[in-house]
């Protein structure tokens, strides 16, 4: 009789994939005006080291003396805007808030038409995180205070009460998923 040996641990206890960085592939400009494609993967981390990547790419370009780049793709930017002559700065700030702030970052950022200072600014308002409008705003309630006769608590519209703040302006709301609602104050 053999020894049963033990088996190989679940995929849940396998180690977990570390979050890629925010990147943006930037292209030769004068490869890709002559047919051919040369460019680089290059992770958003400072402008100097974009810019250091960018001419190395450049320096190895089947074209001589290659001096004009383009951001042709990006990745890990949650959905938010980047142009193809995005300055480097921008890029590397975009890509530190989105590893901040995921996917509800860039939802921010696109709300405030791709102005990333009042992205960052509107986190100073942030309200937090509940499972619906509805649940926000019975809970502001029921934090400051309000008394509620226990005869009319099952009357009142909480979604309905959350639907006014949003349409009244005082609150912005950005659902991730489900029963992810973040709420942030508009002062």
């Amino acid at each position: 009789m053999t020894t049963p040996q033990p088996s190989a641990p679940l995929a849940a206890d396998a180690a977990p994939t570390p979050e890629i960085r925010p990147r943006i592939y930037v292209a030769c400009l004068a490869a890709y005006n002559n047919g051919c494609l040369h460019g680089r993967w290059i992770e958003a981390t400072t402008p100097d080291e974009v810019m250091s990547e960018v001419r190395a790419m450049l320096a190895d370009s089947p074209l001589p003396d290659a001096e004009e780049w383009a951001i042709h793709d990006y990745e890990g930017f949650e959905g938010a805007h980047l142009s193809e002559y995005e300055s480097f700065e921008t890029v590397c700030n975009l890509a530190d808030f989105i590893a901040e702030h995921g996917r509800l970052g860039a939802l921010v950022h696109r709300h405030f038409g791709d102005d990333l200072e009042q992205a960052e600014a509107s986190f100073d308002d942030y309200a937090g995180t509940y499972a619906s409008r509805a649940d926000f705003a019975e809970d502001l309630h029921r934090d400051t205070g309000t008394e509620i006769p226990a005869a009319l608590e099952y009357y009142i519209d909480w979604s309905a009460l959350a639907r006014d703040m949003e349409l009244g302006g005082d609150i912005m709301v950005f659902e991730t998923g489900f029963e992810d609602v973040h709420v942030f104050w508009t002062r």
